[in-house]
């Protein structure tokens, strides 16, 4: 295995010989409509998709590519005026040592002014990470200076229960592919709502990814669904940040009748398994 010095070494050598920007796509607070974060998303300057770029990362510029994502991401949120949280996908097995490899993140943050408890890291979970206990030393060192920590992906991958029990993450992100059509899979939107429900159990916050469609919005916000993310409220904008004011935000529910309101109330809990009969 290399040394750190080494790795260290070629990553401040590496110059990577293909350009790249990004894109942000926002999460919003349904109850509160207001976006909380960001997410920076890469893109080629010439607005290719994520796909095209990565496929240009290997084992030489790896460690390069990630500490210039970073560095990228901050600098144009900062340029963009982007006051909410800023989301920065990374690649865990392009971390070597956490307090070395940190070092352009926080210079980033410094020149740039941005806070760094506006900074969540997520996780990507398309690639195995066989090291667990690396993968936790980098959350422990990421967290001790004030970086919130998400897993990206959630039900895809490698992701999983045990996954969770040993990360311990700030945010779970659910992908598009557990709440796909939701308002018409019963067992999807039970999926969902004991998701939930764990989330509060752990701490921690539970962000629905992929949300397209108004009838996904409803079933979502009927089972206790508050942050989403997806085409519904916005695409990814170019090298731009989206603005509130041009959120396609769905219609406030009207408030239900009170008898009403608990049929409708047991009715979900049922649906999603989350319903308990009284013994009496």
């Amino acid at each position: 295995m290399a040394s750190m010095k080494q790795v260290c070494g070629d990553c401040r050598r590496s110059k990577l010989a293909f350009p790249f920007t990004m894109a942000f796509q926002p999460v919003v607070d349904l109850k509160e409509r207001r976006i909380i974060s960001h997410e920076a998303l890469i893109r080629g300057v010439n607005g290719e998709g994520a796909a095209a770029i990565l496929a240009q990362v290997n084992a030489e510029n790896r460690y390069a590519f990630d500490q210039a994502c970073r560095a990228k991401a901050i600098e144009l949120a900062t340029a963009l005026g982007i006051k909410s949280n800023l989301s920065i996908n990374f690649l865990p097995n392009a971390v070597y040592e956490p307090s070395a490899c940190i070092r352009a993140t926080l210079e980033a943050a410094k020149t740039n002014g941005f806070p760094l408890d506006r900074i969540t890291f997520e996780i990507v979970e398309q690639e195995d990470i066989a090291e667990t206990e690396h993968l936790k030393s980098i959350i422990a060192a990421y967290k001790s200076i004030g970086f919130k920590i998400a897993l990206d992906d959630f039900g895809t991958g490698y992701s999983g229960l045990a996954r969770l029990a040993e990360l311990k993450p700030d945010i779970i992100k659910l992908d598009r592919i557990v709440v796909k059509d939701c308002d018409q899979d019963t067992a999807r939107l039970a999926i969902v709502a004991n998701m939930i429900r764990l989330g509060r159990d752990l701490g921690t916050t539970i962000v629905i990814e992929g949300v397209e469609t108004a009838a996904e919005v409803e079933a979502l916000r009927a089972v206790g669904a508050r942050y989403m993310q997806g085409y519904f409220f916005a695409r990814p904008a170019f090298q731009a940040a989206v603005a509130e004011d041009a959120i396609d935000w769905p219609p406030r529910p009207a408030p239900p009748r009170a008898g009403f309101a608990r049929r409708k109330g047991r009715l979900a809990a049922r649906q999603s398994g989350l319903y308990e009969p009284q013994l009496t």
